[in-house]
C-alpha cells in the first residue's frame, strides 16, 4: 500500500491530537511542522497556558456541541488508563450569578452555567444545589465531576505517542502555507496539510484569515491547593474578567484566572489585574490560605499571558485548496481548544481520507 505524506501544521493541543489520531493508521506518514514545540512558552504559542479542564460552553445543537460531547470519553479515558498523559478527575462546582446574564463574560460561560444543561448526561455526578444553599446573588449552581489537564505534561505526552507511532517532529517558520507540501521527512510532495495553527493563521500566507483575533487570557499559577474546581459566571470587577480556578494533575500548580479580553494582544501581564485575580480567588475558596491570610497567603509559580485564538463563526474545520495543495484546516477554536480537541481532531481526519480517497480515484 502507498504511504499517504501528511504535514501538519502547529503544535498546539489542536495539531498534536490531530496527528495523534492520524498516526494510529501506519499508512499515514506524518511530518509535524511548527515553529514551537512543547516545553516553550512563547504568546504565539496558546496551549501551554491553558488550564485546561472540561466545561462545556458549545450551545445545543451546534457543531460546537457535537465537538465537546465527542471529546469527554476519550479525555476521561485517558484520565483512567493513562495517568502518565497528565489527566486527573476533580470535583467541579459552577456558580451561576444572576446579574452576569447578560454580561460579556456571561455570555461566553452561558451554556455552562444552564440550571439544566446539555453535558449533565455527557459528565459524572451532576447535582444541582439546593436552592436554600445557594449564596446571595447565586441564581443556580451545579456540581459535577469533570477532568483537570496539566497543560505542558499533555502536549509532551501526545508528542510521545506520536513519536512512538514513527510521526517525525520538526521545527519550522513558513511565510506561505503552500511551502509545508515541500517539507515532508520523506523528501516527497505531501499529499495534504493539516493547517492548526491556531492565531497564527491570520498572518500565514495562502490563508490570511481576518476572521481571527485573540482573547487575551491572564492566569496566575500558585502552590496552593483549594480542592475542587471551580467557575463562577462573571465577576464585580470588569465585562471581561473571569473567576476560575483549577489544580492541574501530577504537581503542575493551581490555576487562578482569569481574564477574557477581546482583541488584546499584550504579552505581559498586567499587574493589577493578577491582584484582582487573586483576590477573587480567595474569595470564593478561602481555603487556598490560610485563616486571616489574603494574597500574601498564596505561593506563587508564575503569571502567565495566553491569547485565545478566536474566530468570528466559529473554528474553522474544512477542506481547501491553495496553489494546488491540499489543505484541512482545523483551527479557531478560542477557549475551548482542549474541551474540543478530540472531536474537531476526528472532524479533520474524516476530512484526510476524503482527500486522501481522491487521490487514489485520480491515480486509477
Amino acid at each position: 500500500m502507498a504511504a499517504n505524506n501528511i504535514v501538519v501544521l502547529g503544535a498546539g493541543v489542536s495539531g498534536l491530537t490531530t496527528a495523534y489520531l492520524l498516526s494510529k493508521d501506519p499508512a499515514n506518514k506524518i511530518t509535524v511542522l511548527a515553529k514551537h514545540m512543547p516545553g516553550d512558552y512563547d504568546i504565539e504559542y496558546a496551549s501551554p497556558w491553558a488550564g485546561a479542564n472540561y466545561m462545556p460552553t458549545g450551545k445545543e445543537g451546534s457543531a460546537h456541541q457535537q465537538w465537546e460531547k465527542a471529546t469527554w470519553a476519550p479525555l476521561k479515558d485517558l484520565a483512567e488508563k493513562h495517568p502518565e498523559a497528565g489527566i486527573h478527575f476533580l470535583g467541579t462546582i459552577i456558580y451561576n450569578r444572576t446579574k452576569d446574564q447578560h454580561s460579556a463574560i456571561g455570555q461566553v460561560f452561558s451554556e455552562l452555567v444552564q440550571p439544566n444543561p446539555w453535558y449533565k448526561d455527557i459528565v459524572p455526578d451532576f447535582k444541582a444545589v439546593p436552592k436554600d444553599q445557594l449564596g446571595p446573588g447565586i441564581d443556580n449552581a451545579q456540581t459535577v465531576t469533570s477532568v483537570c489537564i496539566n497543560s505542558p505534561v499533555y502536549l509532551s505526552w501526545l508528542v510521545g505517542q506520536c513519536a512512538k507511532a514513527g510521526t517525525v517532529f520538526k521545527r519550522a517558520t513558513l511565510k506561505h502555507i503552500a511551502d509545508a507540501a515541500s517539507a515532508h521527512h520523506s523528501g516527497q510532495k505531501a499529499d495534504v496539510i493539516i493547517n492548526c495553527t491556531g492565531l497564527s493563521s491570520k498572518f500565514l500566507g495562502g490563508v490570511l484569515d481576518d476572521k481571527l483575533y485573540p482573547a487575551r487570557g491572564q492566569v496566575v499559577v500558585v502552590r496552593n491547593d483549594p480542592g475542587p474546581m471551580s467557575s463562577v459566571s462573571g465577576t464585580d470587577d470588569g465585562d471581561d474578567e473571569a473567576l476560575y480556578i483549577m489544580t492541574r494533575a501530577l504537581g503542575g500548580g493551581t490555576v487562578l484566572g482569569g481574564s477574557y479580553q477581546k482583541h488584546n494582544w499584550d504579552a505581559l501581564p498586567d499587574p493589577n489585574l493578577a491582584n484582582r485575580i487573586m483576590k477573587r480567588a480567595i474569595a470564593s475558596a478561602p481555603q487556598l490560605v490560610q485563616k486571616g491570610q489574603g494574597i500574601e497567603g498564596l505561593d506563587i509559580i508564575r503569571h502567565g499571558v495566553g491569547l485565545r485564538p478566536l474566530r468570528e463563526g466559529g473554528p474553522r474545520v474544512e477542506k481547501d485548496t491553495v496553489d494546488g495543495v491540499n489543505i484541512v484546516h482545523n483551527y479557531g477554536h478560542g477557549g475551548f481548544g482542549y474541551q474540543a480537541s478530540f472531536g474537531c481532531a476526528e472532524a479533520a481526519v474524516s476530512l484526510v481520507k476524503e482527500v486522501l480517497r481522491q487521490k487514489t480515484r485520480a491515480k486509477l
